[in-house]
Parts: C-alpha cells; sequence; structure tokens
C-alpha cells in the first residue's frame, strides 16, 4: 500500500492507528499552527473543529505519522480557503460600502434639488396642510404622534395628511405641467 493509497483505504481497516486519538493527541500543536496562518484563535478553532469532524471519516493512514501529516496538508488548505473567502467577501463588501456612499450622496443632491421647489409650493398651501406635511414627510414623525401632537384622532390627522398630499401635488402639477406626471427630476421650473 502506497502513500497516496492510504487515505481512501476504508474505515475499517485493523491496521490503523485510531484517528480520534492522534487528532486528539496533537489539538494543541494543529491550534497554534492554524492560528499563526489565520491570525485569530477563534477562527482557528472554527477551522480546526470543522477539520476534525471531516477527517475523522476520511483518513486512514498506518501510522501516527502519516495521520498528522495528512491533517497538517488539511489544516494547510483549510487556513488557503479561509483567506480566499475571506478576502472574496471582503472585496464585496468594499464594493457595496461604495456603491451604497455614492447612492447616498445622490439620493441627497435629488433630495435638495426637490425638496427645495416642493418646500416652496408647499408654503402656497393652507397652514394646516403644509404643517402635516412637514411634520409627517419632511420630519418623519408618525401620522399617530402627530395626532397627538395636534390634539386630533389618528384618522383625522391620516385624512388631513391625504389632502395635504393632493393638494401639494395639484400645486407642483401647477407649476411644472406635464413634468409633474413624468417624475421629471430636473426641475427648473420657477
Amino acid at each position: 500500500m502506497t502513500e497516496t493509497d492510504t487515505a481512501t483505504v476504508p474505515a475499517g481497516d485493523t491496521t490503523c492507528p485510531d484517528v480520534a486519538s492522534v487528532f486528539v493527541a496533537n489539538h494543541r500543536a494543529f491550534l497554534s499552527f492554524l492560528e499563526r496562518r489565520v491570525g485569530s484563535r477563534a477562527i482557528a478553532e472554527e477551522i480546526l473543529s470543522e477539520a476534525f469532524v471531516r477527517g475523522l471519516g476520511r483518513v486512514v493512514a498506518q501510522s501516527d505519522e502519516m495521520v498528522v501529516a495528512w491533517f497538517y496538508r488539511t489544516l494547510r488548505n483549510a487556513a488557503v480557503d479561509y483567506h480566499r473567502r475571506n478576502k472574496t467577501a471582503s472585496k464585496a463588501l468594499a464594493a457595496f460600502a461604495s456603491e451604497a456612499a455614492s447612492s447616498v450622496a445622490e439620493d441627497a443632491e435629488v433630495q435638495a434639488a426637490v425638496c427645495q421647489c416642493v418646500t416652496r409650493l408647499a408654503e402656497a398651501l393652507k397652514p394646516e396642510y403644509a404643517a402635516v406635511l412637514k411634520r409627517i414627510e419632511v420630519d418623519g414623525v408618525s401620522v399617530k404622534d402627530y395626532a397627538d401632537e395636534q390634539g386630533i384622532s389618528a384618522s383625522n390627522a391620516a385624512v388631513r395628511a391625504f389632502r395635504a398630499r393632493e393638494a401639494l401635488k395639484a400645486q407642483v402639477y401647477r407649476a411644472c405641467g406635464t413634468c409633474a406626471e413624468h417624475g421629471c427630476m430636473d426641475c427648473s421650473c420657477r
């Protein structure tokens, strides 16, 4: 039997050492080996646990030394896989963060342009409509909280907010014409 054949011999072979006892006897050395390669004891313990579980059913060798050598190769490969996964995840996270940052900047520009136009138009509404839109839409207050502030029922506040939105929509249509229907964001109408 050659060294390459020893890893594929059926687990019932009586000439092989007790793999579990070899793993346990070398646990600290294996953990230290992994910790140096991944830089974290917690991650090393996790990788080692997974490798133990996988290795118990797979490795069969004629001596303890062959089991240890095979397991070190397995751990080295596991550490390389960890770094590959970590590098890929880091790249994806960096790309997402970059995309999110540019999206926030674009949203802020659009929000500023829209808010200026809509704010001027909202000032022309009835004062209670302008107030409800400012508190609910701009300040982000819930309808229930707005109702409590005003001393009115939540349903009354919801109706007022709906009517204010409709009145504002009519103002925007009057000021911007068909541009308002199509959602034009380049507001050059005064």
